[in-house]
């Protein structure tokens, strides 16, 4: 069966400029001077969808779906990339778009069905199901300007579906409607899907999404980060949502000085900046579990010092150690230093630990642990919280990377 949405390396992005004049001369010299700063939106995005496949997909605010549905739908060209249809589209998709405010919600219709091909003979013969679905009565005989909301909606998705399509595109705009419509809304696309036609549904809704849809993609930053079935493809998203919330709660108590942290020393060398990343260097105070993650210690000395350890410790929110380890442990044990010098370290590891809050201590000490030598010990230096990822649901406070086969005797 040949694919009847193919999408491939597609890409879009929009040139920002400091100023008119810039954009004026870019536009005069044909290109050749170029005074402009390229934001991608979408980048190398890549799938498929067979006739009668239904795909949702999901993203926080700003993830680059809307863009996506534009150039699907050839509102938007691409910068990169190509995307192939085969079949009549129907598309909702900003709310209104398309509509004429001044005009009555009749001649918008006739307009919406002529756009998908309709002749005018043809748009005259479907006014009267548009009526009948929409509800809009009498309605349909003033300016769509008077129309709330919901009315648009209405009219919109009943001119967008008043016959079946080959391929429907519904973005979020039946979030506005009323709980009603959106039902009488949701009955019709499913009886479409079920009838042959492709569906792509974009929702914040999770219930519609599992209802309606059948595969999923999470876009996040212009990319496709998590594709699958909806409830493996939903609950990664909860799990990225819970932790961006998370994570800026976290940061702001840090900000504000909310934490309570205890130091201790005789100042040889004093401990400046302590962050963690992930690995793309995005400074986080909320992780996956078994996410690579690097811990940043600063250091600055302020004597001579031989062979100084700086250490790391996790704890767990009782105050419990978890794991604790040290530079002089990790085979870095000729670091040699003078007064007024300062050290950069960075700890990367997998966090192999349940879901939970921890603390992180750090401390710079002359022996094997700051018991010996102790110059800077600095406890719950930061908070971090760990979230469910993907991996199997386990226990406790340790997540280990277990396989098990099962034989016959």
């Amino acid at each position: 069966m040949s694919s009847q949405i193919v999408v491939t390396n597609l890409g879009k992005k929009y040139k920002r400029y400091s100023n008119r004049w810039t954009r004026l001369i870019e536009w005069m010299t044909f290109g050749r001077y170029q005074n402009h700063q390229s934001s991608w939106i979408l980048r190398n995005l890549n799938f498929s969808l067979e006739k009668g496949d239904s795909l949702g997909i999901i993203g926080v605010n700003g993830a680059g779906k809307s863009t996506l549905l534009k150039l699907l739908t050839k509102t938007a060209n691409p910068s990169e990339g190509n995307v192939e249809i085969n079949g009549r589209v129907a598309a909702l998709l900003e709310l209104g778009m398309g509509f004429h405010q001044d005009f009555s919600g009749r001649v918008n219709a006739m307009m919406t069905c002529q756009m998908m091909g309709y002749t005018h003979e043809e748009a005259q013969e479907l006014i009267h199901e548009i009526k009948e679905f929409s509800e809009l009565g009498d309605y349909l005989e003033q300016p769509v300007r008077v129309y709330s909301t919901g009315m648009q909606v209405r009219l919109a998705f009943s001119a967008a579906t008043v016959t079946r399509p080959e391929i429907l595109i519904v973005d979020e705009a039946l979030s506005v409607g009323d709980a009603y419509f959106q039902h009488k809304c949701i009955s019709r696309i499913r009886e479409y899907r079920d009838q042959g036609t492709t569906l792509l549904f974009v929702s914040h809704d999770p219930g519609a999404v599992k209802s309606l849809c059948k595969k999923a993609i999470l876009l996040d930053g212009g990319a496709i980060v998590k594709e699958g079935v909806p409830d493996t493809v939903l609950d990664y998203y909860n799990s990225v949502i819970a932790r961006k919330r998370s994570d800026e709660d976290i940061q702001q108590l840090e900000g504000e000085d909310g934490r309570v942290s205890t130091r201790s020393g005789n100042g040889n060398a004093r401990i400046t900046s302590v962050d963690m990343t992930h690995g793309d260097g995005k400074t986080a105070r909320t992780f996956l579990v078994g996410e690579k993650v690097v811990l940043h210690c600063q250091v600055t000395f302020n004597s001579n010092i031989q062979k100084p350890a700086v250490g790391i410790l996790l704890r767990d929110r009782m105050g419990n150690d978890v794991y604790g380890t040290n530079t002089r442990f990790l085979g870095q044990k000729d670091i040699e230093v003078t007064a007024g010098e300062s050290l950069a370290f960075a700890f990367s590891f997998p966090l192999n630990i349940g879901p939970g809050n921890y603390s992180v201590c750090v401390a710079v000490h002359g022996g094997d642990s700051h018991l010996e030598e102790n110059c800077d010990w600095w406890d719950r230096c930061l908070a971090l919280q760990i979230v469910a990822g993907n991996e199997p649901s386990f226990v406790g406070v340790a997540s280990l990377p277990v396989t098990v086969d099962v034989s016959t005797l």
